[in-house]
């Protein structure tokens, strides 16, 4: 009987990174290895300064590690130019932040479909149905023309996963995405994000001190000192 072997959508080796300088320098991130299979839910917890959002910084090629290697759907990142990282960020990662980032004088419509002007792959009408589509999914469906800073704080962070999914990515980082909720919209938003992931067979990778989302996750990993520990 034959195995297939499982399809990471993206992968970490022996990544180091110091922040800071002089007396200051910090050696946050000391040879860490992470792999995240698609449609799979990966919680990563820890202190505040254990080194998980530079972590999440760097698998989303925000930053540049000082040493190791980042594959994204397989293809080598490490040495890659800024303009190489900034197609695989558009083609094949969604961001979801604690902070929304929302375009604020533009509609939901419009923000949900602002990832997908960008990269560039759609007709327009393509774009608005399925920034309507989406919408839809994180039951915002009526609220499609509403300006955001019209929207409730649980109603934005929907906006900004919808956002996220927009291009299809393989995919989705989320650094403290329900910090500022409280506990049903924190649900709520957890919920919605995993089974649209899952749906879709996207790898999500979660950043949170919330141990109850945690334990919700397929697989936990604990940092501590700039690496995973057990």
């Amino acid at each position: 009987m034959s195995t297939t072997a499982p399809e990471f959508a993206l992968r970490c080796s022996n990544i180091h990174r110091h922040l800071g300088q002089d007396e200051g320098r910090v050696h946050v991130l000391r040879g860490v290895s992470f792999e995240a299979q698609a449609g799979h839910v990966y919680a990563i917890v820890g202190p505040s300064g254990c080194g998980k959002s530079t972590l999440l910084y760097l698998l989303g090629l925000l930053d540049r590690q000082e040493e190791g290697d980042i594959w994204i759907k397989g293809q080598l990142m490490s040495n890659s130019s800024d303009l190489e990282r900034t197609a695989a960020r558009g083609a094949h990662i969604g961001f979801v932040f604690q902070f929304h980032f929302l375009m604020q004088e533009f509609t939901a419509l419009e923000n949900v479909m602002m990832p997908m002007r960008k990269l560039g792959r759609l007709a327009a009408a393509e774009m608005e149905d399925r920034a309507r589509g989406l919408l839809s999914d994180v039951g915002l469906g009526e609220k499609t023309h509403r300006l955001t800073n019209h929207l409730s704080g649980g109603e934005q962070q929907r906006v900004a996963i919808a956002r996220a999914l927009a291009n299809q990515p393989a995919i989705i980082l989320a650094d403290e995405p329900t910090g500022n909720l409280d506990v049903k919209n924190s649900n709520l938003v957890f919920d919605l994000l995993t089974r649209l992931a899952k749906d879709h067979g996207q790898a999500v990778v979660l950043v949170t001190h919330n141990p109850e989302l945690a334990a919700r996750c397929d697989t936990v990993r604990s940092m501590r000192d700039g690496l995973f520990v057990g």
